[in-house]
């Protein structure tokens, strides 16, 4: 008994060996760099190892194919362990070398038979996703002994066959033996030649993959892709599918581009516009020198576009744009440049002065003529492109002194507002309203403009009708343009050009209100003490009377006509009457404005 354990321990022993030397030389082939190592390049077809170690136990069972020695017991079942190491030279066939060992451990059969050995031979498999069939065939030695009689060597024969289970424990790198079924012949020329039948089951160790390198992948970025020259211009490349364990080398060619990392810059300065193209390179492994695989390179490009200079824009503004002679403007320039580059203003002036070189400046007029003066923006950039806009200031005419006559005609061209009795003119009658003493304010005020015309040919009057509040809104309005008409054809009866007058009729809007009579009652310089309390006694009526008028204005200097009442007059009490005037007392004018009654 104690032969038999020293016997299992020694070829456990030399299992073990056999084992760590096989797993030492897997690893070492593995790390060779032809093939990716790391699990992203391998994940897609794990089941293609290249290496595969077995270890597990087995169930012999052996059966004497010729007589024997009665010291032989071929009978029963042994237990055992088994391993394995399986070299691929593609995904398919392999080479293998196997080592066994079985013993019943059974101290009452002295004579029970211990089997170990190794052999040698080829191994065919068809990988797939989750499940690796096999079969091989495998030709080497076989130990046997017993109690009896010492080991003793022979050959031995072995075929069968069994299916791996890939789990995806460790990355795919382990795999499950489900079971091995062989048959074994084993011819001891001393004992007997065996037939024996083999079971066993355990776990793989892969190593390697036969699965295709994937190659580096590599991708170009440049910002910003459209630039002036001068402007910074960076380069990125971003690579894929690296392996960490090997130094990345990038490298960029073009002109004007530097660095030697993932990023580089490119000096644009002097580029000359148009499209550059970048290239970009990235390699690992040994090196270019060592030789490069395909699966080790990879290139990019990319390209940015450099514009031409654009000239820069100009505008120019004059505030104010009217001044008086001596007076001076601030002259206001905007200028943009497309690509943002300095820029420098200058200014020059068709008369007069101007002062300032940023940008806004001052135009003077001191020195330059009446009328409009043209004054020149002018901008640059660095790179000497220009631009130039112009903008206008209008020097007034020193003001003229009026003459002695104007001055005079100006004095006697008092204006009066013109009145009417109540609801006149009619619209059956429209020629009619206009009383003796108003015509004769309109015959004076006639004279007088048409000698003021000489002096001032520009001159216009301008006639504003207005209503008392009795009526409707469209009769007072439909009224007041009457009463302007009625004004308008007297003033042209007495020679004044018709297109020197303008008429407005406001109906019953822009009404004096009581307080605005009362103190043009007691501002009016014709009325005595007595008279004006009298007046105002009955000043609802006033008022009334008061809007029942037609205004008059001079364009030229602004005057308004003075609005007197003709209390005074022969025929106020016609003006003063609330009702309408009775049609034989209607005054009528011709077109020479004499009157009718």
């Amino acid at each position: 008994m104690h032969l038999s354990y020293s016997k299992t321990i020694n070829h456990i022993l030399a299992l073990a060996l056999i084992g760590m030397a096989s797993i030492a030389m897997a690893a070492q082939d593995a790390t060779t760099p032809d093939v990716k190592t790391y699990a992203s390049k391998t994940a897609s077809n794990n089941a293609a190892s290249k290496w595969d170690i077995f270890a597990g136990f087995s169930y012999l069972s052996p059966n004497v194919a010729s007589d024997g020695f009665d010291n032989f017991d071929s009978t029963g079942i042994r237990y055992g362990a088994i391993g394995s190491v399986s070299r691929y030279f593609n995904k398919y066939v392999g080479v293998q070398f196997e080592g066994d060992y079985h013993n019943d451990n059974n101290e009452d059969h002295p004579t029970s038979t211990d089997f170990s050995g190794g052999s040698g031979g080829l191994i065919l498999r068809y990988p797939t996703t989750h499940f690796t069939p096999f079969v091989h065939a495998l030709v080497g030695g076989e130990s046997a002994g017993s109690y009896y009689y010492q080991n003793q060597w022979g050959w031995v024969a072995t075929g069968g066959g069994g299916l791996d289970y890939n789990t995806p424990l460790f990355n795919h790198h382990l795999a499950l033996r489900l079971f091995q079924a062989d048959y074994q012949f084993n011819r001891q020329e001393d004992i007997a030649d065996f037939n024996m039948l083999r079971l066993s089951a355990g776990v793989v160790f892969r190593i390697g993959s036969f699965a295709p390198p994937v190659p580096v992948s590599l991708a170009c970025s440049i910002s910003p892709a459209f630039i002036f020259p001068g402007d910074p211009v960076t380069v990125t490349a971003t690579a894929g599918n690296l392996d960490p364990k090997l130094h990345a080398v990038y490298s960029w060619s073009g002109e004007g581009v530097t660095g030697d990392g993932a990023t580089a810059t490119v000096a644009t300065a002097s580029l000359a516009p148009g499209i550059h193209t970048i290239g970009g390179k990235v390699t690992e492994g040994k090196g270019e020198k060592m030789g490069l695989k395909p699966d080790e390179v990879a290139n990019c490009q990319t390209s940015f576009t450099v514009k031409a200079f654009e000239p820069p824009t100009i505008s120019c503004l004059a505030s104010p744009e009217n001044i008086k002679p001596n007076e001076s403007s601030t002259i206001t320039a905007t200028g943009i440049s497309p690509q943002n580059r300095p820029l420098t203003y200058s200014y020059s002036a068709q008369s007069g002065s101007i002062s300032g070189n940023g940008a806004t400046a001052t135009f003077s007029s001191t020195g330059a003529s009446a009328g409009p003066v043209a004054i020149t923006c002018n901008v640059a950039d660095d790179k000497g492109n220009v631009a130039a806009a112009v903008a206008s200031v209008t020097i007034a005419p020193l003001p003229q002194q009026p003459t002695p006559e104007q001055v005079r005609l100006e004095a006697r061209l008092a204006l009066h507002s013109v009145f009417f009795p109540t609801a006149q003119p009619r619209a059956a009658h429209p020629e009619g309203g206009l009383v003796e003493s108003q015509q004769l304010i309109l015959k004076t005020l006639a004279e007088d403009f048409k000698g003021y015309l000489a002096i001032k040919p520009e001159a216009h009057l301008i006639l504003t009708g207005h209503a008392d509040v009795r009526g409707t809104p469209e009769y007072n309005q439909a009224l007041t343009e009457r009463r302007v008409n009625q004004v308008k054809q007297f003033l042209t009866g007495q020679g004044i050009v018709e297109n020197q007058i303008e008429t407005r009729a406001v109906g019953e809007d822009q009404q004096l209100t009581q307080d605005q009579v009362k103190d043009l009652i007691q501002n009016n310089p014709e009325l005595t003490d007595t008279e004006r309390q009298r007046i105002l006694h009955d000043l609802t009526k006033i008022v009334l009377a008061q809007n029942r008028r037609v205004d008059i204005t001079l364009t030229t200097t602004g005057q308004q006509s003075v609005k007197l009442y003709p209390f005074n007059a022969q025929d106020s009490m016609t003006l003063l009457d609330e009702k309408s005037a009775a049609s034989t007392k209607r005054t009528r004018t011709t077109k020479h404005g004499r009157a009718k009654k």
